[in-house]
């Protein structure tokens, strides 16, 4: 099966490396591309693809609210992969939960880029494990950003929560199912409950809510 993929970012020339490292993949095809986040969602919306790899920082409209708008309309359904650098870490927590579903840093090399794709296409794990973790660990710290709300747990069983609690470390299913001691399949049975009970979009969102709960600590 082939993944679709909208390429969106202001430079003309970033987006040309990005549509021709894309589409050398097999598996992977660019159907669109935009130079700021209206274009982003005018064609996002026009071409439904799998996965939208979305620049941070652009004219007209950045990818915030682009993000923000995708994730709130009806006719799109795919995922959202944010293009950052660490001297953008500040959005970094404000787009996962404007509904991203991960972020690169724009100097990953091409061979992880192409995996981080298909791993927000398949929805499986949260891209990045260690550098998304670093990120949310340091923004909840902040005073004002995110206050501990233990209640919105309350739905969750023990076992729920430990296994919510292993995504927040950025454990994909075979990793947390060999963890808490569980097959795979109960895993993801686990994990689609937890999404369904916490209202969350993705496992991204799930690392947020781990955070601003208190279930994880910095």
């Amino acid at each position: 099966m082939t993944v679709s993929v909208v390429v969106v970012d202001d430079q003309a020339l970033v987006r040309a490396g990005f549509r021709v490292l894309v589409n050398s993949a097999d598996d992977l095809l660019v159907v669109g591309e935009a130079a700021d986040g209206t274009e982003a969602v005018d064609v996002a919306v026009r071409t439904r693809p799998d996965v939208v790899l979305m620049d941070v920082r652009m004219p007209t409209m950045n990818g915030l609210e682009a993000t923000r708008q995708l994730t709130a309309t009806p006719a799109f359904a795919g995922r959202i992969l944010m293009l950052t650098t660490f001297d953008l870490d500040e959005y970094v927590f404000d787009a996962l939960r404007s509904g991203a579903s991960g972020f690169l840093l724009k100097d990953t090399p091409p061979d992880d880029l192409l995996a981080a794709i298909r791993v927000i296409a398949g929805g499986d794990a949260l891209l990045a494990p260690s550098v998304t973790r670093r990120l949310i660990s340091e923004f909840v710290r902040q005073p004002g950003l995110a206050s501990p709300d233990s209640a919105r747990l309350e739905s969750l069983t023990v076992r729920e929560r430990e296994v919510l609690a292993a995504i927040a470390n950025g454990n994909s299913n075979s990793e947390l199912a060999g963890e808490l001691h569980m097959s795979v399949a109960t895993a993801k049975t686990h994990v689609s409950r937890i999404l369904a009970k916490l209202g969350a979009r993705d496992r991204a969102q799930l690392v947020v809510i781990a955070f601003q709960s208190g279930l994880v600590l910095p």
